[in-house]
């Protein structure tokens, strides 16, 4: 009976399989990628700008292949990416560290965010630079001050999204678990640390660009090594190939941070964007 059951099943006509979807977004960002190549290449070529002002992409490439291979004022290319990453990453993780629980509690509390909000907000829109000099002084021009900036930098976006998303869980949630009978700690652990995720993660992806920002800034004070540094010290003798080098190094490291930040976030808040 078995059997003939699925012999009928076997012998049913099957639904058609819908064809794959061609995606045209990978098509669209290689021929902007392409197109820029392109226009830069033309630009270069041209005549018009000097080679000081716009390298063509095939001195930037000889430059970074000499860089890749000498290093660069007595630094090799792993130890330049080597040392701005350490420094952003450690700034980064100090960030988080800091600004996801201080934001739960302000977004909390608001005694807790009287406390904390105004400070925050004060220094927040100041220029890195600004309040530098005052670092350096209190820790001296090695890499505690650069990092120190960079912490200061990336705190904000963290503690602003964390306590944004705690104000914003629905009191519906919380209302509905506490009638289930779930303590404060299991109303926290399951209602609204899993509803505030999907804005940590932006928060901590702006923090990243934020850190990454102001690295040029931190680096740019008796530094010696860091891609920011090598940026600025050619830019002292006009080698802007060199320059452009350093930039695209900043900017693909930072795309592949982020990246790596959307890949554990799809990991962590599988639900996020899904009805």
């Amino acid at each position: 009976m078995v059997t003939e059951e699925r012999s009928a099943a076997a012998a049913a006509p099957q639904p058609p399989r819908r064809p794959r979807r061609w995606r045209a977004e990978p098509l669209i960002t290689a021929a902007t990628l392409g197109g820029l190549l392109l226009v830069w290449s033309l630009v270069a070529g041209s005549g018009l700008v000097p080679a000081y002002f716009v390298p063509a992409p095939r001195q930037v490439w000889l430059a970074f292949t000499d860089i890749l291979a000498h290093g660069y004022r007595g630094h090799s290319l792993a130890e330049h990416l080597g040392a701005s990453l350490r420094r952003v990453l450690l700034a980064f993780f100090g960030a988080a560290a800091i600004g996801v629980p201080l934001g739960m509690a302000i977004g909390s509390s608001t005694k807790v965010g009287a406390i904390f909000d105004p400070l925050i907000e004060f220094y927040r829109p100041l220029p890195p630079l600004a309040y530098y000099t005052l670092l350096i002084i209190w820790l001296g021009i090695e890499d505690s001050s650069k990092i120190m900036l960079l912490w200061l930098a990336g705190l904000p976006p963290v503690l602003i999204a964390t306590a944004a998303a705690v104000r914003a869980v629905r009191k519906d949630y919380i209302h509905g678990a506490r009638s289930l009978g779930a303590s404060r700690r299991q109303i926290f652990q399951h209602v609204v640390f899993p509803a505030c995720l999907p804005a940590i993660f932006t928060g901590l992806r702006v923090s990243i660009g934020f850190t990454y920002t102001t690295l040029v800034a931190a680096e740019m004070v008796a530094g010696v090594n860091g891609i920011g540094w090598m940026v600025l010290d050619a830019s002292k003798f006009l080698q802007s190939d060199v320059i452009f080098v350093g930039i695209l190094l900043m900017g693909l490291t930072g795309l592949l941070l982020d990246g790596l930040l959307r890949l554990i976030e799809r990991l962590v808040v599988p639900w996020h964007g899904r009805a």
